[in-house]
């Protein structure tokens, strides 16, 4: 009876996130559908400390573009089990007219833990340095909250997320530059191995107007 009804439970929310998919790829008719795939590795120095290795990639233009790569090396540190600290740099390639553009990003970050009542809380603050070759160089505030449910399902431990993102850039003037909602499932794969699949919403302000993005997304995560 318990396991039909976590199955029961599993089915709507799987439900829902797709209806939530095709709800926005319809409403935003002038907003892009895309892509994005994100792979970490991890290597644990201690209890406390790691170095995280990463990868993105992105298919614009409905998903038939590869438009953006970026690579990140950081190492983080359990202060407090609660309180996170780390640090790292980030090698952005994005494409612009036919070219590949590059952007780097050392970057600070500070993560918040907690539980209530079954529900897992983190509230993430990074603060990073864009160096540009073609334009002038700025400063970036990102705050991530995310809040895990308290429900897993099947022996992947399939749990249920959301998550909001704020950008805030410091260029002539400060200014909340970018929003990101997402929705997603992770899993437990292997000992070792954990995956996510998300949809996410992203608003960011161009030129005046805010202009939206609908992103199909997965992440894998190795852990040695």
């Amino acid at each position: 009876m318990l396991r039909r009804l976590e199955i029961r439970k599993l089915s709507i929310i799987i439900v829902a996130l797709s209806q939530l998919l095709i709800i926005k790829l319809y409403a935003y008719d002038d907003g892009d559908f895309q892509v994005w795939n994100t792979e970490v590795e991890e290597l644990k120095i201690n209890q406390d400390a790691k170095i995280a290795l990463e990868q993105e990639f992105r298919w614009g233009g409905s998903a038939k573009e590869f438009y953006y790569q970026h690579y990140d090396a950081g190492f983080f540190y359990n202060l407090q089990k609660y309180l996170n600290v780390g640090g790292g740099y980030r090698h952005v390639l994005s494409k612009s007219k036919g070219k590949f553009l590059i952007e780097n990003e050392p970057y600070i970050t500070a993560t918040l833990l907690w539980d209530a009542a079954g529900f897992k809380f983190d509230d993430r603050s990074h603060l990073e340095y864009n160096h540009f070759d073609y334009k002038d160089d700025t400063w970036r505030y990102r705050n991530k909250f995310t809040v895990k449910l308290p429900w897993k399902f099947t022996k992947f431990e399939i749990q249920p997320y959301l998550s909001d993102e704020i950008f805030i850039l410091f260029d002539d003037s400060q200014r909340l530059s970018t929003n990101r909602f997402s929705a997603g499932l992770g899993m437990t794969i292997t000992k070792n191995l954990k995956g996510e699949i998300y949809y996410m919403l992203q608003d960011t302000k161009n030129s005046g107007k805010w202009v939206d993005i609908n992103v199909l997304g997965t992440k894998l995560k190795l852990s040695f």
